[in-house]
């Protein structure tokens, strides 16, 4: 084969490869956010093909995305089980948000030494946006990447390791929570908490910004803990209601 042929071939597999990249992206990105929303219900049973259909893909890009979802903990895989949307429990709730505080600190210390001048503007501009949609009723824990306030931290850390372990790792199952949890009580004080974080890192003070960064982690695991009991009592009453109406229907049949 020639030199220009191979090039040709060359070119086509990399537009492939590309293509295909992409096309696990976005479907990985479709499946994290109906999980995040709770539109795949957590623990429902996660179908490969019927994925795969329902998006009109291969199940080669469906299988890549979930299996990325499965690092990030939003998709559990279990022997004789298969695949399913992992569960929300109070117990790994504590146990994220103990490491998250320990991390979400570090990096507000580092932050207060390495933040750059355009990277503390484009935070307090982020707070201004974050305040004005509040006045306007809406809220903003949904929003990611460079518009998340939490992000924009770890980030201005400097510290890849720390940003890859919050980001990569923990970010995602936190985002569930928080989405399927929201406490619609709690933005304002949690802006006003993230305004005081802001003036303690742009004064430099690392341990203050650390400090007031754990006691917001600390309020909003107690927020989250909270809902997310409300919902476990709510669904068991469902449950309860169900199976005895259940019960009083196979009743009725048997005494008819």
């Amino acid at each position: 084969m020639s030199q220009s042929n191979l090039k040709d071939l060359s070119t086509e597999r990399s537009a492939s490869e590309r293509a295909t990249a992409t096309l696990a992206d976005q479907i990985l990105s479709a499946i994290q956010t109906a999980i995040i929303k709770g539109e795949l219900a957590p623990g429902s049973k996660i179908n490969e093909q019927a994925l795969a259909a329902q998006f009109g893909i291969s199940r080669g890009p469906t299988r890549e995305a979930l299996q990325t979802l499965e690092r990030q903990r939003l998709v559990v895989r279990m022997p004789h089980v298969g695949a399913r949307v992992a569960q929300l429990s109070v117990e790994e709730l504590n146990d994220l948000y103990d490491l998250r505080s320990t991390l979400e600190a570090m990096a507000c210390r580092l932050a207060a030494e390495r933040i750059t001048e355009a990277q503390l503007a484009e935070l307090q501009a982020l707070l201004e946006r974050q305040e004005a949609a509040l006045k306007q009723g809406d809220t903003y824990f949904q929003e990611q990447g460079d518009v998340d306030f939490h992000y924009q931290i770890i980030r201005a850390s400097g510290n890849k390791h720390l940003q890859e372990t919050l980001m990569g790792g923990l970010y995602h199952l936190l985002r569930m929570y928080r989405y399927q949890c929201s406490n619609h009580q709690r933005p304002s004080r949690a802006i006003a908490e993230h305004r005081r974080i802001v003036e303690a890192i742009a004064e430099r003070d690392g341990e203050l910004a650390a400090l007031l960064m754990q006691r917001h982690i600390e309020q909003g695991r107690r927020n989250t803990e909270a809902r997310l009991k409300e919902l476990k009592a709510e669904a068991s009453a469902r449950e309860h209601s169900s199976a005895t109406f259940a019960n009083k229907q196979q009743l009725k049949g048997e005494t008819a």
